[in-house]
């Protein structure tokens, strides 16, 4: 029985924790502060409901024993007086003081104020005066839910690492004084392009991980869904959120079909598209519409959802309309450059126009300094090659990439590439 509980306890805590952190945090003004709070109100979850049962409303529950939590902090702290005047502001505050365990503090009426309290929480948690690495594993703990340990083992670091990671990021907000709230003006698209990239980061982690045995992680891929899933719906009005949100979806969907029984990579044009998931590619096509409609087609999570929709509404690989992608990939090109971006437009290049166009794209790419210890480059000119008939100098590109890689899986798959030839 108390496993039972203690199961629902943890789904509700993976799935409300933000809320609960973000609702404390406005009251303290403290994100470590918050939760350490709210990890309090959980703990007496673990206490009482395998003795007095799971309430109605655990989420509820939760949520005034965290606002509980956080006001005796205040008094103990004889912050109170001095808080007194913006508490008395907060509905959520006062009710906290009388009203029963069980009300629903997660009402229509109140869902406004707890979206603009995730929205201060993602901002501040993806800060630019934090490291990318500080900011991932911050956004994970606080947003994911996710425990340090997941977090370590998903990465592939030693759990002692990335608990420092966390406190450090937590200390060096309060001591850079960074305020906790949604930007404004011109800065509000500065910080809000930090939030997505630590979002796609997480995700790109899950689709196809960068170390370790596996191909894919996909509980990191369903972790960064879920937080784009969240920002679309709390700041419905940016065309890129919703950009993210659609190349998100639309790269899941093929997920179940990118490896075979025994975990080894299977690529887009061999993949069974009968294990697309269609329901994850309908939610893309709709959130890439959403981007459109609100003007962000040239966004750059759009344009790369526009190329992810290319594959999506193809039915067999060879009806895949690879000049509209290379068209894409232009776009993209003067939108977001980069070498990485004009490595895929090769590739797309290739399939339009032929093997020897993709080529010399990418015979172009090869003095680029960042591309040197990127496996992608060489198993990209080896394909080409190979395309070509040119079979012993792809042999020798496959060979290359292989020694640049860092996943297992991905270093086996491009052994057989070359074992192959």
């Amino acid at each position: 029985m108390h496993s039972a509980t203690h199961q629902a306890i943890a789904a509700v805590w993976r799935i409300d924790a933000a809320r609960i952190v973000a609702v404390v945090a406005r009251m303290v003004r403290d994100i470590g502060v918050a939760e350490e709070l709210a990890q309090d109100a959980l703990v007496a979850a673990l206490e009482h409901w395998p003795r007095d049962g799971i309430p109605d409303n655990p989420a509820a529950w939760l949520m005034t024993t965290a606002k509980r939590r956080a006001l005796d902090h205040l008094r103990r702290a004889k912050m109170l007086d001095d808080k007194h005047q913006e508490i008395g502001h907060d509905l959520e505050a006062q009710e906290a003081l009388v009203v029963p365990d069980f009300v629903d503090a997660l009402d229509a009426a109140r869902r406004d104020d707890i979206g603009d309290d995730l929205l201060r929480l993602i901002f501040t948690a993806c800060h630019p005066v934090l490291s990318t690495d500080a900011r991932v594993a911050l956004t994970l703990k606080l947003l994911g839910g996710l425990t340090t340990h997941e977090i370590a083992r998903a990465y592939l670091v030693p759990e002692p690492t990335i608990a420092q990671r966390i406190v450090r990021a937590k200390r060096t907000l309060g001591e850079a004084g960074i305020p906790y709230e949604v930007p404004r003006g011109a800065e509000l698209a500065q910080r809000l392009a930090s939030v997505l990239e630590v979002v796609y980061l997480v995700f790109n982690e899950g689709y196809t991980a960068t170390a370790g045995g596996d191909w894919m992680r996909p509980e990191l891929a369903q972790e960064a869904l879920r937080l784009g899933r969240m920002l679309a719906e709390i700041a419905p009005q940016e065309p890129e959120v919703h950009g993210l949100q659609a190349l998100m979806e639309l790269q899941a969907s093929r997920m179940a079909a990118r490896t075979d029984a025994e975990g080894r990579p299977i690529l887009l044009p061999d993949q069974d598209r009968s294990r697309w998931d269609h329901l994850l590619i309908r939610r893309g096509l709709a959130a890439l519409a959403r981007a459109e409609a609100l003007g962000g087609a040239r966004g750059m999570y759009a344009l790369q959802a526009a190329i992810a929709a290319c594959h999506a509404r193809a039915a067999t690989a060879a009806a895949t309309d690879w000049s509209k992608i290379a068209a894409l990939y232009g776009e993209l090109a003067q939108v977001a450059p980069s070498p990485v971006v004009e490595l895929n437009r090769a590739v797309a290049v290739g399939m339009a126009d032929g093997p020897a166009a993709g080529l010399a794209i990418i015979d172009r790419l090869a003095e680029e300094k960042s591309l040197r210890q990127y496996q992608w480059l060489p198993s990209v000119r080896g394909d080409l090659l190979a395309k070509l008939g040119r079979r012993e100098e792809a042999k020798a590109e496959f060979l290359r990439a292989a020694e640049l890689a860092g996943n297992e899986r991905e270093r086996e798959f491009l052994l057989s590439r070359a074992g192959s030839l």
